[in-house]
C-alpha cells in the first residue's frame, strides 16, 4: 500500500465525523455539547487545518507482506511531509521527505531486499548505505510514496457525501495520552469505530480506532496547523534515483 490507498484507509476510519452521517440526538440539558455538536466542530478544523500531524497503526498488517502495518507523517496542504512507515512482516522502514516536488526515501536494508527481487534488493541496499533516494514526483517510484504527502487529498476523502445517516453515540469523559476527551461511537462498514474529541475547546480529533472482524485500525492526529519541517537532505546522503532505475532493468 503506497499513498493513494493509505490515504482513503486512514480516512475511512474518521468518517463518522461528517454531520450528514450523525443522527446523535441534540444537547443533554447539562450545557455540554452533543455527539452531533463535537462532530461537527472537529470535523471542521480537520477539514481546514493547514497542516497535521497523523499516525496511522495497522496491528493485523504486522505479519502481513506487503502490507503497510505503520505511519507517522507530518504533512501540509502544500504537499510538503516528513516521516517514516514500517512494513508488515519485516518487510522494513521507509523515511520520506517531500518539499515542493522534490521527494528524498530513505529504506533501511531489509526494505530494499524485500520491495526488490534476489540480487536488485542486495544491490540496492549496498549502494545505498542508509542514504536517501532522490528525484521529483515525475518519477513513478517516488510519486506512490509521495502521494501520501496530499494533506488535500486526505480532507477530500473526509467530505461529506450522501450516504444514509448513521448513529453516532456520546461516550463518558476520559484521557488519551493525558488529554482529557469525548469518546464518540459508531459504526463504519459494519466496524465499530470510536472517535476521541478533546473535551475543551477546540474540539479536536485526537484518536481514532476500528476494532472487530479481522480489522484494528489507530489513527491519530496532532499539531494542527504547526509548520511541517522543511529540513532536507544533503547531496552527500543522497543517490538520484536514476541509479535506482539502473538496477531495477539489470
Amino acid at each position: 500500500m503506497a499513498g493513494r490507498p493509505l490515504i482513503c484507509a486512514a480516512a475511512s476510519v474518521t468518517l463518522l465525523l461528517s454531520p450528514a452521517l450523525v443522527t446523535a440526538a441534540g444537547a443533554d440539558g447539562t450545557g455540554d455539547p452533543s455527539a452531533r455538536e463535537l462532530a461537527r466542530e472537529a470535523e471542521d478544523h480537520l477539514l481546514h487545518t493547514q497542516s497535521l500531524h497523523m499516525t496511522w497503526t495497522d496491528r493485523t498488517a504486522a505479519a502481513k507482506k506487503g502490507e503497510l502495518a505503520s505511519m507517522d507523517l507530518s504533512l501540509d496542504r502544500d504537499g510538503n511531509c516528513v516521516g517514516t512507515v514500517r512494513m508488515g512482516a519485516h518487510g522494513g522502514s521507509l523515511a520520506i521527505i517531500k518539499q515542493g516536488d522534490e521527494v528524498w526515501l530513505k529504506g533501511d536494508s531489509t526494505y530494499w531486499k524485500a520491495e526488490l527481487p534476489g540480487v536488485q534488493g542486495t544491490a540496492a541496499a549496498e549502494l545505498l548505505k542508509d542514504r536517501y533516494i532522490h528525484g521529483t514526483t515525475h518519477d513513478s517510484v517516488l510519486k506512490d510514496w509521495a502521494d501520501a504527502c496530499d494533506l488535500k487529498a486526505f480532507q477530500k476523502e473526509l467530505t461529506p457525501d450522501s450516504s444514509p445517516e448513521k448513529p453516532l453515540t456520546r461516550g463518558d469523559r476520559t484521557t488519551v495520552d493525558g488529554i482529557p476527551v469525548i469518546p464518540l461511537k459508531g459504526e463504519e462498514d459494519g466496524k465499530p469505530v470510536t472517535l476521541y474529541v478533546t473535551a475543551d475547546s477546540p474540539h479536536l480529533l485526537v484518536e481514532g480506532t476500528q476494532k472487530g472482524d479481522g480489522t484494528d485500525l489507530t489513527i491519530t492526529f496532532s499539531d494542527y496547523g504547526e509548520p511541517v519541517p522543511s529540513a532536507t537532505p544533503s547531496a552527500k546522503e543522497s543517490v538520484d534515483v536514476s541509479q535506482l532505475g539502473d538496477l531495477r532493468s539489470t
